[in-house]
């Protein structure tokens, strides 16, 4: 099997692996935050979320903090492990060229 098989077309794009770097180094990490930090729209950074729940990759928890909602995300064990296979992908191709 090729290097280049482990890299996840998930993490094609700049926000999704910026939303998963973000989650790899800390515990969760709330909607407003994660805009904020990669330079995203509301609606920009919601599609690149559903993309990573749909596949597994993070978790959702809906709260309230007095009467503002909030929602937290987080890297799920699945999530942390097909990020570090990519990485690891990534960091051997580097190393071969």
């Amino acid at each position: 099997m090729s290097i280049i098989n482990n890299i996840n077309k998930l993490f094609d794009h700049r926000i999704r692996l910026g939303i998963m770097s973000v989650l790899m180094v800390n515990e969760s990490m709330d909607f407003t935050s994660l805009k904020e930090l990669l330079g995203a729209t509301d609606g920009n950074i919601a599609s690149h979320i559903k993309a990573l729940e749909k596949a597994d990759y993070i978790s959702v928890e809906k709260s309230f903090i007095g009467r503002k909602p909030n929602t937290k995300y987080s890297a799920t064990k699945l999530g942390k492990s097909a990020f570090k296979k990519h990485i690891d992908a990534l960091e051997k191709l580097i190393r071969k060229t």
